[in-house]
């Protein structure tokens, strides 16, 4: 049976996706190929003709996962009222919903930890991912000047993704809580601080 040619793209789609969710809801080492396929009744030798191996799938669903939690970014900022797009983000980001939900969330708190451990390339996905998502963030950071906005971005982002990575391992719910809302109120008070 001959497939369209749009249906190579949509498989490759389908298990990028799937495969983000796991990774980011088990971690990389968690997550095996066979059983990824198996889940999407895809053939084990099938995923070869989409991806080189594992570490290119993983940098590929890392890519589109960061790109996920950009786009949700984007959402709430323009949602929230004018001048407001910061605190929108930061109450978003470091909400309870969010940390409980890593399969879904932003991949850079969910994998950071465990990528320093990856090959280059994989280290090089991350920084990619954190430049455009600081970029995103840069566009409603106080500061006098474009390059201050984005490194006050990047603090900011490296910031949240470490509260939630360190909430998430947390084995108490009060002091996951305690974790999320102290972060939270300390970057709102930054938020508001007039430019």
């Amino acid at each position: 049976m001959r497939y369209p040619p749009e249906h190579k793209d949509h498989v490759r789609e389908r298990i990028v996706q799937a495969a983000s969710r796991h990774f980011r809801g088990r971690g990389s080492e968690s997550v095996a190929i066979a059983d990824l396929m198996s889940d999407l009744k895809l053939t084990h030798g099938g995923f070869y003709r989409h991806f080189k191996g594992k570490e290119h799938l993983f940098n590929e669903a890392f890519l589109a996962a960061a790109a996920e939690t950009r786009s949700r970014m984007r959402t709430v900022a323009e949602q929230a009222p004018v001048g407001r797009e910061l605190e929108a983000i930061i109450d978003t980001y470091l909400s309870a919903g969010h940390c409980g939900n890593p399969a879904h969330g932003c991949p850079i708190a969910a994998l950071a930890g465990e990528i320093s451990r990856h090959p280059k390339s994989t280290r090089t996905t991350l920084d990619r991912a954190i430049r455009e998502s600081a970029a995103e963030l840069a566009r409603f950071m106080p500061g006098d000047t474009c390059a201050e906005r984005e490194q006050n971005a990047i603090v900011l982002f490296a910031s949240m993704a470490g509260t939630l990575t360190l909430a998430r391992a947390t084995a108490d719910d009060a002091l996951r809580h305690r974790i999320l809302e102290a972060a939270r109120r300390f970057y709102l008070q930054l938020a508001r601080r007039p430019a």
